[in-house]
């Protein structure tokens, strides 16, 4: 990319920091990611500047501005913006950095006054690059944008040095790869499996960050299968590994891992939350353990889903993954073997289905049934016994067409209107829902005390005409809404 089309696609917000840091005669360079982000015509996630000023001077030169960190790296606010990525800008001073005993973080750290000693420390030449904003220079000690042109990611220096200084770094270039879409040089891939036990060392924490940005990728199952070749996954989601082989017979193409990554991809594909994502990647984790012969069915996995999500929660709470998200992959995973015939279903059962799961979460549970069935090798998500199930869930989770649309019940009848307990009090409900269907405006406290004022006083006999004549209504509507529903899902 031209450096004067790479100039325009940096944010005002962003030159008038670089702009500030050069007035007060101090270097100030975008760096690392953003950079990287640019150069491919990709929308950075986030800004950074490295700079040669130290912490204190960046305080002074922008009042809303936070430090609370070892590592120099200062917090810029910019609150009047809409995008995300500029409400807070870091700037870090050059720096220098020690030894890593702990293969986490630099022992010592010291700032620098060279952008070459920066640059040094960077983990892969991509993100070894400095834009000068006012000067339109590019800085690239390490050849980044041969790389970037070759779609390769290589390390800053030894891959050995790299990995063992930082083991995340490791599991970066996974995600890298699966966000990229960046092959990984063979010795770095190699420096990888050799040095992946020392990922142990890394907090699930940071870990969890990474592997969730790897989930969300647009490759997520080719991501996964790669982190099982350099020996990294052992040391994130080990279960995983167990469905390697595990072959299933029946409807399914694949062995469980293999089905796993594919209804993982099909979730990405369609562009769906983590939740469902990570739901998909997990729905059959048992099944390696809970495989008996089956005769004619070669194998049965029966009590999977039970014994699955039991381990899909303990998986979400080893990543630290927050209590919310674990307790939903915990329902899909447990409840995502929902009915087989749809000729034997019920509405209650539907209903005591999306008791069980949540209303907020019962789509989601569809969607992972459509990511189960691609994950067998079938080509279509949507076949007519899950356009089924889809319709007896909106039939069950539509609007009901009964009494209790009303805004009084039997209770304010017997205590306000003084009706007696009794068949009458049923009667008079439903003539109320028949004007009420008729006329919508009607169903409000007031109007409906009145009319059962008037109800109450008629011959028995009309009330109870009334009454059948509300709940004929009643079953009319409900059927146009039901034979609505199903025309638009394509089921009888």
């Amino acid at each position: 990319m031209a450096m004067n089309v790479l100039d325009k696609s940096i944010p005002q917000e962003v030159r008038n920091l670089t702009q500030a840091l050069k007035k007060a005669k101090f270097e100030a360079y975008l760096v690392g990611g953003c950079v990287r982000d640019l150069l491919i015509e990709k929308t950075p996630k986030d800004w950074d500047i490295t700079t040669n000023a130290s912490p204190e001077d960046i305080l002074k030169l922008f009042p809303d501005s936070f430090y609370e960190n070892n590592f120099g790296t200062v917090g810029v606010k910019n609150e009047d913006v809409s995008d995300e990525t500029l409400k807070i800008v870091e700037i870090t001073p050059y720096r220098t950095e020690g030894t890593y005993t702990d293969h986490r973080r630099p022992d010592t750290i010291t700032f620098g006054q060279s952008l070459e000693e920066d640059l040094k420390r960077r983990d892969f030449t991509i993100n070894a690059l400095a834009y000068d904003v006012e000067e339109m220079s590019l800085t690239d000690l390490f050849k980044g944008q041969e790389d970037i042109k070759d779609k390769i990611l290589r390390t800053v220096g030894d891959a050995h040095n790299r990995f063992s200084e930082d083991a995340l770094r490791m599991l970066r270039a996974i995600r890298l790869h699966a966000e990229l879409g960046f092959s990984i040089a063979p010795d770095v891939e190699k420096a990888i499996t050799t040095h992946a036990p020392l990922l142990k060392n890394i907090s699930k924490e940071r870990i969890r960050d990474e592997f969730t940005r790897i989930i969300l990728s647009t490759n997520p199952q080719e991501a996964l299968v790669l982190s099982y070749k350099t020996n990294l996954l052992t040391h994130i989601i080990p279960e995983l590994e167990e469905g390697i082989g595990i072959e299933q017979g029946g409807i399914h193409a694949f062995d469980v891992w293999t089905h796993l990554l594919k209804a993982l991809q099909h979730t990405a594909d369609k562009g769906w939350e983590l939740d469902l994502r990570i739901a998909a990647l997990l729905h059959d984790i048992a099944k390696p353990q809970t495989r008996r012969p089956g005769g004619k069915k070669m194998w049965t996995f029966y009590g999977h889903e039970v014994v699955g999500a039991r381990m899909a929660e303990k998986i979400m709470k080893r990543l630290v993954f927050s209590k919310e998200l674990t307790e939903k992959v915990r329902k899909l995973v447990r409840w995502h073997m929902f009915f087989t015939d749809t000729e034997q279903i019920t509405h209650s059962a539907v209903r005591r289905l999306v008791a069980k799961v949540g209303k907020e979460n019962v789509w989601d549970l569809m969607k992972l049934r459509m990511a189960d069935r691609i994950g067998t090798g079938r080509p279509k998500e949507d076949p007519y016994r899950l356009r089924m199930y889809k319709s007896l869930v909106e039939e069950v989770m539509s609007d009901p067409v009964s009494v209790g649309m009303l805004k009084i019940d039997g209770t304010v009848l017997m205590e306000r209107v003084h009706v007696k307990p009794g068949p009458l009090i049923g009667h008079i409900l439903h003539a109320l829902l028949d004007e009420v269907i008729d006329t919508p405006s009607k169903n409000t406290e007031e109007y409906l005390i009145f009319r059962a004022q008037e109800l109450q006083v008629l011959p028995f006999e009309e009330v109870q005409a009334l009454g059948e004549k509300g709940r004929n209504v009643k079953d009319e509507v409900e059927k146009e809404k039901v034979a609505e529903i199903r025309k638009k899902h394509w089921v009888k």
